[in-house]
């Protein structure tokens, strides 16, 4: 099972799938510190693990895509969208 907090960030991601969102976005809509996001998408998403044969295998459920975006001034900003790996499409959070 997800914590609260993890199970809100990976709840607005499935939600958002397809569409590109950074973790202000996830901050946003979720009432989490931007801080606070990064952290669950990294320790409860990007470092997830499963047991295969008794050994722990990692098995990340999202990913962070480099890309750049281009503001209203014209301006370039690097960011990174978050997205739900294959696993992450077919991970039950109620499952576990």
């Amino acid at each position: 099972m997800l914590k609260e907090n993890a199970r809100k960030v990976f709840d607005y991601v499935k939600e958002m799938e397809g569409q590109n969102i950074i973790a202000a976005d996830i901050a946003k809509a979720t009432g989490l510190e931007p801080k606070s996001v990064n952290g669950i998408i990294t320790s409860a998403f990007q470092r997830h693990t499963v047991v295969v044969d008794g050994e722990k295998v990692a098995q990340p459920l999202m990913e962070r895509v480099l890309a750049e975006i281009k503001l209203e001034d014209g301006t370039h900003k690097a960011v990174k969208f978050i997205r739900l790996t294959d696993a992450g499409k077919a991970f039950d959070p109620d499952a576990e």
